[in-house]
């Protein structure tokens, strides 16, 4: 790890391979120094492969302007709304799409690594907290 001070800490949401200096990139990260050309240059190296999924990116930004950052994967609700093949979710309790029990062990396991927990049954639970919420039915095959 570094001995820098972090001046900042940014979170954006990316697709992947298609980072540009334009808004909403340019305008987080510009107040603060960052070489916006440089930053999405590294970002788009290394998402290139996933493109069109979107990341959560957690920029840190030390005093001398140099940064780093974190990439982590989609948001559950982009990735339930990606296996649902919908737009988005409901804005009430009524059912707008259905996935398989399996779909949703498959989001767990790719989002294990950012939730507080390493029990896939857990993961699971909070996946199908999420699908609730946005009329998402959960069904077993």
């Amino acid at each position: 790890m570094t001995d820098k001070k972090i001046k900042a800490r940014i979170k954006l949401l990316i697709p992947g391979g298609q980072a540009t200096p334009a808004p909403p990139i340019g305008s987080n990260l510009a107040p603060y120094g960052v070489n916006l050309q440089e930053f999405c240059k590294q970002f788009n190296d290394k998402t290139r492969q996933r493109q069109g999924e979107i990341f959560r990116v957690i920029v840190s930004v030390y005093e001398d302007k140099t940064f780093n950052f974190q990439i982590k994967e989609a948001p559950v609700s982009f990735l339930l709304k990606q296996y649902a093949k919908i737009e988005k979710g409901s804005k009430d309790s009524s059912i707008v799409a259905r996935i398989t029990m399996d779909q949703v062990r498959e989001i767990a396991k790719r989002k294990m690594k950012d939730f507080n927990t390493q029990d896939l049954e857990k993961a699971v639970k909070m996946i199908l907290g999420t699908a609730r919420s946005m009329g998402i039915e959960v069904v077993e095959k």
